[in-house]
């Protein structure tokens, strides 16, 4: 697996390329890649999209989330 240190600004994808079966590749990438995606509605942030492994991290160092 080619894991890198993402330090920076996250990716945006929009609900339309998930709607249109682009999900598996952007969700493959995130995993791949540590990637953080915004995904974004009518041109708004909606939601964050992270690896589960980088989500574990972040809750063992206390992120609110």
């Amino acid at each position: 697996m080619e894991k890198t240190k993402n330090l920076s600004v996250p990716d945006t994808h929009t609900v339309t390329e998930f709607l249109k079966g682009h999900a598996s590749r952007i969700f493959d990438e995130i995993v791949r890649y540590d990637k953080v995606v915004i995904v974004n509605k009518h041109s708004k942030p909606q939601n964050v999209v992270i690896s589960y492994e980088r989500y574990k991290k972040l809750k063992e160092e206390g992120a609110d989330i």
